[in-house]
């Protein structure tokens, strides 16, 4: 008789749930809106159109984002704060009624956001681990199905250092690991940001190199792979690198890194905007659906927050007459990038606000 044992394996209680609500935000043509702003950054952005910060503009804001008519032909998740999870609408309703009736799914930053990592050179790790699994019992209860939790990481002379990528892919698969035993699907975001003078070729090599040892951290934590979705930024030249590099080059630069370290396992890659401008965050998501350059066993979509909201925030203004307009700015928003998703958009929706700018240096929410 062999003395061989068969290996621990973990048994997902929750595990036909997971696959299905991965698979149910990875529908062809829809992607994510990440309305999940702190109450800081929600501040930055109403200071924006000279608004107060108060619980009553936050509410009528995201009041706006969820009431926008056939929201759900082009989002299919929405990343929420948790105090948009348990507010009230006017009319008494919890908030988030109206994304429950059209059926697309909510999602909640689990994360308490970053903290110095003591060893490197003014890098971060992510907190929360704590209480994270009593957390997620209740936003599971509340009627959430999926999560996310960031990572940021950057690049320069110094950065990324090893322990950095090691300290926030290990965070990062043990918050994986805690939500799917509670019912969540992880977002699995490791962002490197926009910042510094690095090329392209240095974004790809970082980027490789930070997901793939994500891969294997969450291989260790016995995380389910079907009930994930991978987060990153896509692979582009430093903000301050000086020089001009096609979209093409970038989206092929991107969909290599993911071929050489995404599991076919995985779903879906729902990239963030990472300060890009509305439209170029459209066009590029567009190029790599349209790259013809192998096998992609996963579907490229979109999880936006700033990239979808700059225009329609700006349009609403704080004031309740603007408010249809506002929708239908978001919608158009979405739409665009839902055809980018399928690789069919053709810049009908490029606007001068869609074009400035959402970069912002050293980004925290």
């Amino acid at each position: 008789m062999s003395s061989y044992k068969v290996p621990y394996l973990p048994q997902h209680k929750y595990r036909a749930e997971l696959i299905e609500s991965a698979k149910k935000i990875a529908a062809p043509g829809k992607g994510i809106l990440a309305a999940d702003e702190s109450t800081g950054t929600i501040g930055v952005r109403l200071s924006e159109i000279k608004a107060e910060n108060t619980r009553e503009n936050r509410r009528a804001y995201r009041d706006l984002l969820f009431n926008a008519p056939g929201l759900n032909q082009y989002i299919s998740g929405v990343i929420l704060f948790e105090e948009t999870l348990f507010d009230k609408a006017d009319n008494g309703k919890d908030l988030v009624q109206p994304l429950r009736d059209a059926g697309i799914l909510l999602g909640i930053k689990v994360d308490l956001g970053t903290k110095h990592l003591p060893g490197t050179d003014d890098e971060t790790y992510t907190q929360g681990l704590t209480d994270l699994d009593k957390r997620c019992a209740t936003y599971y209860k509340a009627g959430c199905r999926f999560a996310k939790w960031r990572a940021v990481l950057r690049i320069s002379a110094n950065t990324p250092s090893p322990l950095a990528i090691k300290e926030n892919a290990d965070t990062l698969a043990k918050y994986a690991a805690i939500c799917q035993a509670n019912g969540l699907v992880p977002i699995v975001e490791p962002e490197i940001l926009m910042d510094g003078e690095h090329s392209l070729e240095i974004c790809q090599y970082w980027t490789e190199h930070v997901i793939s040892t994500c891969y294997r951290s969450l291989n260790e934590q016995h995380v389910l792979l079907e009930g994930t979705l991978l987060k990153p930024n896509m692979c582009l030249p430093g903000k301050s690198f000086g020089q001009k590099v096609s979209t093409e080059a970038c989206a092929r630069a991107t969909v290599e890194a993911l071929q050489r370290t995404v599991p076919p396992a995985v779903p879906a890659v729902v990239f963030l905007s990472g300060g890009q401008s509305e439209e170029e965050a459209t066009v590029m998501l567009n190029a790599l659906n349209a790259l013809p350059l192998g096998t992609r066993p996963w579907k490229l979509t979109f999880s936006f927050g700033r990239a979808l909201q700059k225009s329609a925030i700006k349009e609403w203004n704080a004031k309740k007459e603007n408010v249809k307009k506002a929708e239908q700015t978001l919608l158009a928003r979405c739409r665009a990038n839902s055809l980018a998703s399928l690789g069919k958009y053709t810049g009908d929706a490029a606007t001068a606000t869609s074009k400035e700018t959402t970069y912002v240096a050293n980004y925290k929410y």
